[in-house]
């Protein structure tokens, strides 16, 4: 099947210029002005803007979380990453049973979103512990199947120690992968909640007191360490949330370490605040809400380099229910937020629109820098001769208000209720075929394609 679309002003990371693009077979093919081909369907895109398809590398779906499971599947979650203009999600997969191979939860989640998926994916691996069989085990991990980066906590019960991390590190950096770390002081998480417990301080803005900032930013900094220990190993620093772990960031990349952080929608536009409020228990996540100070300075890591991703931790619970765990108390409450939808028109109307990045930035930490750094890249997350033809038409002038009713993530609550977002996605393609169009799902269950991913592309 061919597809046009034509007079659409076609924004990469690098450039913003008007063209047509011709599609064949999956691929883009041609790019140019006034192309002269038929094509089997026709898409005139005069006046909006033609971007990559946005790329969402942290995202939880199907998540088994204590007794309850993320509300959306591979199903709704995707439905919903396709009508906010989302092409491709790296998910990373959730703990398996304790002392299980890497292969374990890999097959899993193959049985999770084969059939289901209606865009493409891939997995993130998950290291729940560290021995010779799991570092041999990363191998055919990484360059088998396809996964080339892996997920470690510094916190939770599958927690890795300082020798384990080095151990992880070393063995990614020869095989050309890249260790993701959640950074949190797990010891100074625990003496906090115990603190506050015993004190009877249980409402839910003490989830933020008792992770306070120097919590992510003592793990941050010792994580810089350890990859450099390790022979500079690449290191990608997931939902960044404080001025002070981006500080260290920034320290170790100006000494030209390979580190990379990604940020989320909700450390920019919410903060602890939220927490608070009669329904603080909506915003119960890890790493928490922080001061508007840590969202300033994010945006301005952001501009300047230091964060080169926006990716949503997109794992919703219903609030009439699992969220209601934590009525009681916050540690009972299941960690976690929706919001795989809303980062592509938040970060347009918000970044774009209202001046704090521009258009190619915005195109570059929602597709095109996270497609390099999974290893995705230049097949997705760019416009050019040869690439997927993954694209979204976004018309800059509609304005929407965001709220529950025009959302498709199978959840009873949007963190983002009542934000006026101006810029929306009116067109998702996702290797030639559209499969969202003016908010609503036209496409196909089960159309979407687990990629194999090779090794990183430094930025």
């Amino acid at each position: 099947m061919s597809t046009l679309i034509k007079n659409g002003v076609i924004v990469t990371a690098e450039d913003i210029y008007k063209g047509d693009i011709y599609v064949e077979d999956e691929i883009i093919t041609e790019i140019g002005l006034n192309i002269p081909k038929k094509a089997d369907v026709v898409i005139d895109a005069e006046g909006k803007y033609v971007i990559p398809g946005g790329i969402d590398i942290h995202t939880h779906l199907n998540i088994h979380v204590g007794e309850v499971t993320a509300s959306d599947d591979f199903y709704t979650g995707t439905v919903a990453a396709a009508c906010g203009g989302t092409t491709c999600i790296v998910d990373h997969m959730g703990f398996g049973p304790k002392d299980c191979d890497l292969m374990h939860q890999v097959k899993v989640y193959h049985g999770y979103a084969d059939g289901k998926a209606v865009i493409d994916y891939g997995f993130h691996g998950v290291i729940q512990h560290i021995d010779d069989n799991r570092l041999e085990e990363l191998k055919k991990l990484v360059i088998e199947e396809g996964i080339p980066s892996s997920k470690m906590y510094l916190t939770y019960d599958f927690r890795l120690s300082d020798y384990e991390a080095l151990r992880l590190l070393k063995r990614q950096k020869e095989l050309g992968g890249i260790t993701a770390v959640h950074c949190e002081n797990n010891d100074s998480i625990k003496y906090l909640k115990e603190y506050f417990i015993k004190q009877g301080k249980t409402q839910p803005i003490y989830h933020a007191l008792s992770r306070p900032t120097e919590v992510e930013g003592e793990a941050v900094n010792r994580m810089i360490n350890l990859a450099k220990i390790a022979g500079d190993a690449p290191l990608y620093i997931v939902h960044l949330s404080t001025e002070i772990g981006l500080e260290y960031i920034k320290m170790a990349r100006d000494r030209g370490q390979m580190v990379y952080a990604e940020t989320c929608p909700q450390y920019l536009f919410l903060t602890e605040d939220k927490l608070r409020q009669p329904d603080g228990l909506k915003y119960i996540f890890s790493p928490p809400l922080r001061k508007e100070k840590d969202s300033t300075a994010l945006w301005s890591g952001i501009k300047d380099g230091y964060i080169q991703t926006v990716a949503t931790d997109h794992c919703p619970f219903f609030y009439k229910g699992e969220k209601q765990f934590g009525k009681d108390s916050f540690a009972d409450c299941p960690n976690g937020g929706p919001g795989i939808e809303e980062r592509i028109p938040l970060m347009f109307s918000e970044g774009v629109v209202k001046g704090r990045i521009s258009i190619n930035k915005f195109v570059d930490i929602c597709s095109t820098a996270p497609a390099k750094i999974s290893g995705l890249y230049p097949k997705k997350g760019h416009i050019a001769v040869g690439s997927d033809a993954d694209m979204v038409l976004i018309d800059a002038n509609k304005e929407v208000t965001i709220t529950k009713d025009i959302l498709h993530e199978n959840v009873d609550y949007t963190m983002y209720e009542g934000f006026k977002v101006k810029g929306y996605p009116v067109l998702t393609m996702v290797r030639g075929e559209i499969i969202a169009r003016n908010g609503q799902f036209v496409g196909k269950k089960g159309y979407g394609k687990f990629i194999k991913r090779h090794k990183i592309n430094q930025l």
